[in-house]
């Protein structure tokens, strides 16, 4: 969340910026509940100044009738204080609720704009493949090819759920470790994170873990909830804890399966491997100082780059618009990759990486003890390194042959180990 003295301070500002965002928040009440919690703030520590002169004095007050006085006057301060505490814990509630609904401020060099294609194109690596047969797109490839089958899944588990079979397999496992190597290469620790999280962690990294609108699966009765990024898990690891300005930045990269209602997505951009109810990520975290975000953030766009880049897949780079950002985001990149099968041919977003500054920090309570000796609020980012199921998408649509079968990129085949996967009517 943003500092309540900067809402304060700004208040124009980050009106315009809740705007630019098209999102409902209240900057206004957040500023009139901070003054609110000043106010009581300083008549509560008014109160407890007083009860405790009222303590002193009653230890040198032998006489009855001056003790008498005191013990009134003490139960009075008693009863002030429990009712300016509850009114303060009150208003506390009351702020924090409205603070949590401010998003980030935005890169002012960020697009505006509400919606995806309002996203502003920087930049594109590789060819896009031009093909003298008829294509398919990769739900017709993944079943002719034996490796993955949403049919059975439907029945068993119900829609936008797979399961991937045969080569399928090693081909997921492959680009988990082809993405691993990279990451470990650039100095990540690796991990593998629970796919779980309680409520309190979602929320501090800024999702909504109950509701109609949510795109998270609560587990009832646990106030625990299935995670839809190894960003969450990652970003709780250090929650409440005040890391050593040496260390930084941390580095980390998150292997887990990731779990997303996906309400409301429908139409032919969702079928297939698009848009799932799980799948497979590798996940990139930072946590670092201030000033060392912006630069960091470009490492992380770079990696992905090079992750994809490194696969032959061709991609297109999006400064992404204020409205399509996301609350905690300060800026965002994202990768879009050539998808043949879809629509004819479009751009289908395979990463992103986002520069969230201090907003998660503030709210997950991730601090470094800086050289002046005061706890500051470290800045965190996330980026997209491996999507499997993306990824998928992008190879099988990109790598496709005459007569169905699929080459695979060559840095994937030492970690698999095979060159192509071929219809299995024609083994």
């Amino acid at each position: 969340m943003l500092d309540y003295r900067f809402i304060l301070e700004n208040l124009d500002a980050v009106k315009r910026n809740i705007a630019d965002r098209h999102m409902e928040a209240d900057a206004d009440a957040a500023a009139r509940l901070f003054g609110e919690r000043t106010a009581l703030v300083t008549a509560l520590q008014g109160l407890q100044q007083k009860r405790n002169l009222n303590a002193q004095a009653m230890k040198g007050r032998l006489e009855e009738a001056g003790r008498e006085q005191l013990i009134e006057e003490g139960k009075k301060l008693k009863e002030d204080i429990a009712a300016a505490e509850a009114g303060l814990a009150r208003v506390e509630a009351e702020l924090d609720a409205e603070g949590r609904r401010i998003p980030n401020m935005a890169h002012p060099d960020a697009p505006r704009g509400r919606e995806d294609q309002d996203n502003l194109e920087v930049k594109r690596v590789g060819e896009i493949p031009h093909f003298d047969f008829e294509t398919a797109d990769h739900v017709k490839l993944g079943q002719d090819l034996d490796i993955v089958d949403f049919d059975t899944a439907t029945r068993v588990a119900g829609t936008k759920f797979y399961y991937l079979k045969n080569e399928g397999v090693f081909l997921e496992l492959a680009l988990i470790r082809y993405g691993l190597d990279i990451l470990q290469k650039r100095g990540f620790t690796p991990f593998i994170t629970p796919d779980v999280a309680r409520e309190e962690i979602l929320e501090g990294i800024g999702f909504n873990p109950r509701g109609a609108e949510s795109n998270v699966y609560a587990l009832e009765g646990e106030n625990a909830c299935l995670v839809g990024t190894a960003e969450i898990t990652l970003g709780g690891y250090y929650a409440g804890t005040v890391l050593a300005k040496k260390d930084l930045p941390l580095r980390m990269a998150g292997l887990s399966h990731c779990f997303r209602r996906e309400a409301g997505a429908a139409g032919q951009f969702s079928k297939g491997l698009y848009r799932v109810h799980q799948f497979t990520k590798l996940e990139m975290f930072v946590y670092c100082l201030p000033e060392e975000s912006g630069t960091l953030h470009e490492e992380l766009r770079s990696i992905e780059e090079e992750i994809f880049s490194g696969l032959g897949i061709p991609f297109r780079v999006v400064d992404t618009c204020t409205g399509d950002l996301g609350a905690p985001a300060y800026r965002k990149w994202d990768l879009e990759a050539w998808m043949p099968g879809r629509n004819g041919g479009e751009w289908g977003e395979v990463t992103s990486t986002s520069n969230c500054t201090d907003y998660q920090a503030r709210r997950l309570n991730v601090r470094y003890r800086d050289d002046d000796g005061k706890n500051k609020y470290v800045h965190m980012l996330n980026g997209t390194a491996v999507a499997v199921s993306r990824a998928i998408i992008a190879i099988l649509e990109n790598f496709q042959r005459p007569g169905g079968e699929v080459k695979i990129p060559e840095a994937l085949v030492p970690h698999c180990g095979f060159e192509y996967i071929r219809p299995k009517a024609a083994d």
